[in-house]
């Protein structure tokens, strides 16, 4: 490997890492912004939107897209839109931290999905990620169910949901990227973040919920999670991903579910004793085989 490969591979590692060590604070502006769930999640992907276009404004990158197109970036905009409802009112109920991590369960749905219908084989490493999981979220969320509150019972459930719906999200996402070959990630993006923002405004119409943001703070963190975690830093991970082993990217994607913990232990006094910490581990480390537990046909 010459140098100057040495310093692109490193430069793009670096770009991933950086990726989602902002992803990563999503869930702290969600709690910190006083407004609900919803209107937290539309206005993540309505500043995201508002971003993207001036970066796509700037580097000229518009065209014309086809109806078949537009049908699947409504598509994938409604996948988000389900995914950021469940996963914002998931954080109001069991914190940024856990919350992230039931989110990041969609790695076996996924495998699953391209064993089942795309032919990849399956790895031994895969069929014990399963069970690796559960345990692991089993030690994190407490050993007695029954004795967990129902608020707590539902933000699980919220988590486990936001899963399926990111899971649904990603899917669509790479077919528009595999049939939109003229598109950047910008441009698809920020379709998808106005159509998302679509959605998740008729809900929060048709709910009667408010639009206002009540103080500073809250606009503050707001504008944070739409910059940064919907625009710079999807940006950063999208560019350098398929340029990096995909075993490799699913390590260092790792970094945002096991920050997001740490935030919610160290910013919002998350109470967590060795054996949710163990559960933590054992969960990410599910995670990573999940990720690296199916391959392509043979």
């Amino acid at each position: 490997m010459t140098p100057n490969h040495s310093f692109l591979r490193h430069s793009e590692i670096l770009q991933v890492l950086l990726g989602a060590f902002l992803i990563s604070f999503s869930g702290v502006w969600v709690k910190l912004a006083d407004v609900p769930p919803t209107a937290s999640a539309f206005y993540r992907v309505f500043l995201g939107f508002i971003f993207l276009l001036i970066a796509c404004l700037w580097r000229r990158d518009f065209m014309k897209p086809t109806a078949g197109r537009l049908s699947l970036i409504a598509l994938c905009g409604l996948f988000f839109a389900l995914d950021l409802f469940c996963w914002h009112a998931s954080i109001r109920y069991i914190g940024p931290g856990l919350a992230t991590i039931l989110g990041n369960f969609q790695v076996f749905i996924l495998a699953m999905t391209g064993i089942l219908l795309y032919g990849e084989r399956i790895r031994p490493r895969f069929l014990l990620a399963i069970p690796l999981a559960l345990s692991g979220l089993f030690l994190v969320v407490g050993i007695s169910w029954n004795a967990l509150s129902a608020d707590y019972r539902t933000g699980v459930y919220l988590g486990l949901a936001t899963a399926v719906c990111y899971s649904g999200f990603l899917l669509t996402l790479r077919k528009i990227q595999a049939d939109g070959r003229s598109y950047s990630f910008f441009f698809a993006l920020m379709l998808i973040s106005l159509s998302c923002s679509v959605f998740l405004g008729a809900r929060m119409i048709i709910a009667g919920d408010s639009f206002a943001i009540p103080d500073l703070g809250s606009l503050v963190s707001l504008i944070n999670l739409g910059l940064f975690s919907q625009t710079i830093g999807w940006a950063l991970i999208a560019n350098a991903m398929p340029k990096i082993r995909a075993s490799f990217t699913g390590l260092i994607l790792l970094v945002q579910p096991s920050l997001a913990f740490v935030w919610d232990v160290l910013f919002f006094r998350r109470p967590t004793d060795l054996l949710n910490w163990t559960g933590v581990i054992i969960t990410l480390t599910a995670i990573y085989l999940g990720l690296t537990g199916s391959r392509g046909k043979e």
